[in-house]
């Protein structure tokens, strides 16, 4: 495997964590950070699994030992990304997903320029309004809120290699795959096959420079 490092970014409840999941299972030497946090856990998440919950003095120790990759605060807890997911993952050849936000995409980039950005969006506000709503028990100040910050969050697209608007969930499995698949066949510096060819036209249309028209019309539903 090439050991490329993909970030993938989104707002919330624009369905990053069911595309992480799905190719996680269909791509084969990619390996998932799985992020430390000091929010407590939701619903069915296990420790370890979604997040490694953790006490706020201790990830305060952790940021003071410098184990973090990059670390951010949001919405009043804690979120960061270990050190040695990174150091574990090139050590035996795989390649590394990192499912983070924005503020810790913009540390990440300047760490690791290299590494493959992607950012997930959804087809339109009210689309993600309501995905909020229907995945979630919060009040309606708390979606509000998130509202409001997806809003500041679309703003940074133009920080990412790639953007995918999560209009179909299928589809957008696919093209995901089009893109980690392409860019290790790009890293690799070989020609693909006419097998493997495809792969690389379907993530071309997701390229930042091939996404300008669309990411307009999203903008302009959330007032940009």
């Amino acid at each position: 495997m090439s050991g490329l490092v993909f970030i993938i970014s989104a707002p919330s409840g624009s369905g990053k964590s069911t595309l992480v999941n799905e190719i996680r299972q269909e791509i084969g030497g990619l390996e998932f950070s799985v992020s430390y946090t000091t929010r407590k856990p939701r619903g069915s998440e296990q420790p370890g699994r979604e997040y490694f919950f953790i006490e706020r003095k201790d990830f305060e120790r952790m940021v003071a030992e410098d184990a973090f990759l990059e670390h951010a605060e949001v919405f009043g807890n804690y979120y960061g990304t270990a050190r040695h997911f990174l150091d574990d993952a090139r050590a035996r050849g795989n390649d590394l997903l990192l499912d983070i936000d924005v503020q810790g995409a913009a540390q990440l980039q300047k760490k690791l320029p290299e590494a493959v950005s992607i950012f997930v969006l959804p087809p339109s506000r009210s689309e993600l309004e309501r995905r909020l709503r229907r995945r979630s028990t919060d009040s309606d100040e708390v979606i509000s809120r998130r509202l409001q910050t997806a809003s500041r969050e679309i703003e940074n697209y133009r920080n990412y290699d790639y953007i995918l608007v999560n209009d179909r969930l299928e589809a957008s499995i696919e093209a995901l795959k089009a893109i980690v698949l392409s860019e290790r066949i790009v890293h690799e510096g070989r020609l693909p096959s006419p097998e493997e060819q495809p792969l690389l036209e379907l993530a071309g249309r997701w390229r930042l420079e091939a996404m300008s028209e669309n990411i307009q019309s999203i903008l302009a539903t959330f007032g940009g």
